[in-house]
């Protein structure tokens, strides 16, 4: 079962630091493809168009991941790539961040800005909730109607995922979990009777 860390939904987390008169205003979203991080740089560089530099850095998906980085104008590697590196160090994926600079008048040099960009994605990801998108798999269970109510309350009390349930010829349980723990929880409430078929896959947020 695959799984990452990443932020939760709709929630983006924001700091600003000052360097030698230089601001830096870092922006960290939860994103779901490219286009959706491209449209984080567009938007925050329409809303500061007075600044000089609006530099990039996202992860998608889990290993291997897609990574992408931008300077926008910084000295190369100074920017795009330190920012890339704290999304790195801290395991996240999912996750794009824009760091907004203000020119205060005074070179900062390759040194000053490598740290003045990881330092502001790093400040704006400090105490920040995550948690854990993991992959599920997905099973249905045939059980006859008479058996399906005890059979779906036994699951729940057991901590398994029950989507649904649908009434044909027999009843069909929808499950989401992991075979080696649902396939002992199945084959005891239903005496060894039930049998899982696999149902592919699903992406879920966690509690971390």
């Amino acid at each position: 079962m695959s799984s990452y860390l990443t932020l939760p939904s709709r929630t983006d987390r924001v700091a600003e630091i000052e360097i030698k008169r230089s601001r830096f205003l870092a922006v960290v979203r939860r994103v779901g493809d490219e286009d959706a991080a491209r449209a984080l740089v567009a938007d925050l560089r329409r809303k500061h168009h007075d600044a000089r530099h609006h530099c990039s850095a996202f992860i998608l998906g889990p290993t291997p991941s897609i990574e992408r980085s931008n300077d926008d104008g910084e000295p190369a590697g100074t920017a795009g790539g330190p920012m890339l590196d704290v999304l790195r160090g801290r395991e996240l994926s999912d996750v794009a961040a824009v760091v907004v600079r203000w020119f205060g008048g005074t070179l900062l040099g390759a040194g000053g800005l490598v740290r003045a960009y990881g330092d502001a994605v790093a400040a704006a990801l400090d105490g920040a909730p995550l948690v854990r998108r993991a992959q599920d798999d997905l099973f249905d269970l045939s059980v006859s109607h008479a058996d399906a109510g005890k059979v779906e309350s036994d699951l729940r009390a057991r901590g398994v995922g029950v989507l649904g349930v649908d009434y044909l010829d027999r009843a069909l349980l929808h499950l989401a979990g992991d075979l080696d723990d649902l396939a002992p929880a199945v084959a005891e409430i239903t005496s060894g009777a039930g049998i899982l078929q696999p149902a592919g896959t699903r992406w879920v947020d966690r509690p971390t």
